[in-house]
């Protein structure tokens, strides 16, 4: 399925980020983009993908970590007895 709205979004980060600035030597250009890049896709969480990273969902971790996080919140609020019936 085709999102065009992730894919503007994409670009108007890139553009805010990086290209508005002046590069003076190509190597410098791409090796902002490089970094744009992986940030993007490994380090910074969205929102639409349940706060995971493009990387977690495309090497199968996303199950294991929202698994991780509900046993974490389940954890916090301990159910009593009395509270189950």
């Amino acid at each position: 399925m085709y999102y065009g709205w992730s894919i503007e979004r994409w670009h108007q980060t890139l553009k805010n980020r990086i290209l508005l600035k002046n590069y003076y030597l190509p190597g410098d250009l791409e090796r902002q983009i490089s970094d744009f890049v992986e940030h993007y896709n490994h380090t910074r969480y969205h929102e639409s993908l349940d706060n995971l990273t493009p990387a977690d969902g495309y090497f199968g971790r996303a199950g294991a970590i929202l698994a991780e996080r509900q046993r974490r919140e389940l954890a916090k609020w301990p159910v009593t007895e009395e509270q189950r019936v």
